[in-house]
């Protein structure tokens, strides 16, 4: 944990960060979200597809959110406490995947495991109806991909591999995630998606949402050839 502390006291010097109370928050951080992805069952053959495991890593994906939540004018949904990085506390119980090519991390997204604190989708729509009937839930969010690189289908193949991989090694029963209206005809091809509601905002976003489940135990042949590259029938 030493290394570790002084591995990331280092990595903040090349940020301005004005409050030591900032500083201590995102050195926990990182510490915590570390250790939450080392702990998981992770496998996966394809070489450009990983979950974070050092603080270099996370940084690098903290900084390309807010590269991209900047570009997109998402500042007021995702605001961020210092400057040219975006997290917060769902990150410490999240698997955080990433696409790594040519030394570049060019796409994310994460996993939060359901918690005390529940999920983010709860303070906007209750998922409370699905943990009576005993489900562990989880959410993907901060699905980013740098468009700026080419192969922008190579990057979100593997990360739905990703989350694929972490729902069904670690004993999740279904996912929740908020999608635009205009993408669920995809998202439907997979298998097991459900929609659970439809929303006209979502925060501080003034576009038509709708609230997905995703069943992974029920996956399309679709999915399996696109995604895990399985030989099955049309």
């Amino acid at each position: 944990m030493e290394d570790t502390t002084s591995t990331i006291d280092n990595l903040l010097k090349d940020f301005d960060i004005k409050r030591a109370s900032d500083k201590q928050k995102l050195q926990q951080n990182i510490q915590n979200t570390i250790k939450f992805n080392r702990k998981l069952i992770w496998s996966s053959s394809k070489l450009f597809l990983s979950i974070v495991t050092t603080p270099e890593e996370l940084l690098e994906i903290y900084r390309l959110r807010s590269d991209i939540y900047t570009k997109l004018h998402y500042d007021n949904e995702f605001p961020n406490l210092i400057k040219g990085l975006s997290f917060d506390s769902y990150d410490e119980h999240s698997a955080i995947l990433y696409t790594k090519i040519n030394g570049k991390i060019t796409g994310t997204c994460r996993v939060i495991f359901d918690s005390c604190e529940k999920l983010p989708i709860d303070k906007n729509y209750s998922l409370d109806y699905l943990r009576t009937q005993k489900q562990r839930l989880a959410e993907v969010s901060r699905l980013i991909i740098d468009h700026n690189t080419d192969g922008l289908s190579q990057e979100f193949k593997l990360l739905t591999r990703g989350v694929y991989l972490i729902i069904s090694n670690n004993t999740i029963d279904n996912s929740v995630s908020v999608i635009k209206d205009d993408h669920f005809n995809l998202y439907n091809k997979f298998g097991g998606f459900a929609i659970e509601e439809h929303l006209h905002t979502y925060g501080n976003l003034e576009n038509p949402f709708i609230i997905t489940s995703w069943d992974t135990s029920k996956i399309s042949n679709f999915f399996k050839r696109a995604f895990l590259n399985e030989k099955v029938a049309w």
